[in-house]
């Protein structure tokens, strides 16, 4: 089935690209949640004469992920925690744990664009990659260092 993407889909495309989907997929998600419509004739025209403004806003976007990416680029983030015996870490580091220390820099980053594959369980230096755009990612380090007893 083709569809017309209204909205930018990370699996699938950008807005206002014309995608081959499987029917239930459109029938069930796509179309209901008004992320995607028919690529009928009225719908393929009306797509021409958005064309401008689509590329305008993707333009936009993307500017915008670019300053994103210079600013986070080889950030270096400090994170103290409480670590037992042999430096085995109490809890872990999770993905919320950088977005929220990133905040405290002024960098605004949602916890889900930050590519963890799994929680920091270990004391050193890890990199990690933050997505900041369709398709778009920076990498950033982050160091697991011991909290000091107060």
């Amino acid at each position: 089935m083709e569809l017309i993407l209204k909205k930018t889909v990370e699996s699938l495309g950008e807005e206002g690209e014309i995608v081959k989907v499987k029917s239930g997929y459109a029938r069930n998600y796509l179309i209901p949640k008004k992320i995607a419509v028919l690529a009928n004739k009225a719908n393929l025209n009306l797509l021409e004469q958005e064309k401008a403004t689509i590329e305008a806003r993707k333009e936009k976007q993307r500017q915008e992920s670019e300053a994103l990416s210079k600013k986070i680029s080889g950030t270096i983030i400090n994170v103290k925690h409480r670590v037992g015996e042999e430096d085995k870490l109490f809890g872990s580091v999770t993905a919320a744990d950088i977005s929220e220390k990133l905040a405290e820099m002024n960098i605004q980053v949602d916890k889900k664009n930050v590519l963890l594959a799994e929680p920091i369980k270990t004391l050193g230096e890890i990199i990690v990659p933050i997505k900041v755009g369709y398709q778009m990612t920076s990498e950033i380090t982050v160091q697991v260092v011991p909290l000091e007893a107060e």
